[in-house]
């Protein structure tokens, strides 16, 4: 059975602070929140190892204020597995490391096939673990004994999987390459918010006119502020396929969306009242939002061969080299190179040079050692593309 310390008041949380400062080497970190059931990513359970202290887990509810433990182990490196998923919520703590290490992102970049916890642990260490909790609703109180197995375990291998995977790393000639990675998932700042977040609802596709999608907006306001103020996953409240179907349907009465059998959820009738107002004020709303919306995304690849023939040729010339690169080196192609970044330097090239394509790929966000691997090997495609358009084979007699 696993030995862990859960912490709830702030004696025993000084304590263990004390426990991980005094500790050794790394520090493995997870955090556990309530996604699809709570409208915060919230941490509602960080779990802490370090060797020669031990396995905790930390209530964030109920002990408030973080800063004693990122003085206790904030200058040592942290080990997630995958980081990007913990950072945001450990941010609202305060919690922030120095550096990271990452256990799937090193898994991706090593090759392995499989690189879920579960299967990392497997195939470094030989031990099987069981993910049965992974979503549950981590802000139940008490949480049960399981839980907190499953939780405690989340963290207890991941320094022995950490040895591992440096050793395979140093093997291949990655621990550079893991180094960028990690650092670039660390300084990588929040995706900004969307300007127009109601078009995320599912099904809003169907919706036509302005004055239908001023409803769906203000249907869909008026769930995130109700969601937000009892923090509770909209979707639970109502999904976004009623919000959907009572635009489509066009109700002329509040008794007549009550009425509407499509549209469903736990809120669905109990707050009748704000969803009528808000299909009121949609109608209302001198505000009309746009029924296209200007967007910089690229055209399907698809689309290319009529869009941009040239941009085509480019694209399809070099994304074979990549994918060589990447099998050569032993690691998925997205993790050489993001492939909306070989789009973009495909579709408007700033230039034909290995240079001048490593400086567009920098700007798009690729770290050094990608550039170093793949700008030239796209420079002498997007040239080959050119001088094949420019001179095409004769056709056959």
């Amino acid at each position: 059975m696993t030995e862990y310390s859960v912490i709830s008041d702030r004696e025993e949380f000084l304590a263990a602070c004390a426990a991980l400062a005094a500790g050794t080497g790394p520090v493995a970190v997870d955090v556990e929140r309530a996604s699809g059931f709570r409208y915060s990513q919230r941490a509602y359970l960080v779990q802490v190892f370090r060797r020669d202290a031990g396995v905790f887990l930390f209530d964030p509810p109920a002990l408030g204020g973080f800063a004693a433990l990122q003085d206790a182990i904030g200058d040592a490196q942290w080990v997630f597995h995958a980081a990007s998923q913990d950072l945001p919520s450990l941010r609202e703590l305060e919690l922030e490391p120095a550096t990271i290490f990452d256990t799937e992102l090193a898994s991706r970049l090593l090759g392995h096939t499989r690189v879920g916890l579960a299967a990392v642990v497997e195939d470094t260490l030989g031990i099987t673990l069981k993910k049965e909790h992974s979503a549950a609703d981590w802000s139940t109180r008490p949480l049960p004994s399981a839980w907190l197995d499953y939780a405690a375990l989340d963290v207890l291998h991941l320094i022995d999987v950490q040895d591992v995977l440096l050793a395979e790393l140093a093997e291949q000639g990655k621990t550079e390459i893991a180094a960028e990675e990690f650092a670039a998932t660390l300084s990588r700042p929040p995706k900004p918010p969307r300007e127009d977040p109601w078009r995320r609802l599912s099904g809003l596709h169907q919706v036509r006119g302005a004055r239908n999608l001023a409803v769906a907006r203000e249907l869909w306001r008026a769930r995130e502020s109700f969601a937000q103020e009892q923090d509770i996953s909209p979707g639970r409240l109502v999904p976004d396929r009623s919000l959907v179907a009572a635009v489509l349907a066009d109700p002329q009465s509040k008794a007549a969306l009550a009425g509407l059998k499509d549209f469903q959820g736990r809120a669905s009738r109990s707050q009748i009242d704000r969803w009528w107002q808000a299909i009121v004020d949609g109608r209302a709303s001198d505000d009309l939002p746009r029924e296209r919306v200007p967007s910089d995304a690229l055209p399907p690849p698809r689309a290319w061969a009529d869009r941009n023939p040239e941009a085509d040729a480019r694209l399809k010339a070099a994304r074979p080299v990549v994918e060589a690169v990447a099998e050569e080196l032993g690691m998925p192609t997205e993790n050489l190179l993001t492939p909306e970044h070989l789009r973009r330097v495909a579709w408007e090239p700033r230039g034909l040079s290995a240079e001048e394509i490593g400086d567009a790929l920098s700007a798009l966000g690729a770290r050094r050692w990608q550039i170093a691997h793949t700008a030239q090997k796209i420079a002498d495609a997007f040239v080959a593309s050119t001088q094949s358009s420019h001179n095409p084979s004769a056709p056959d007699s």
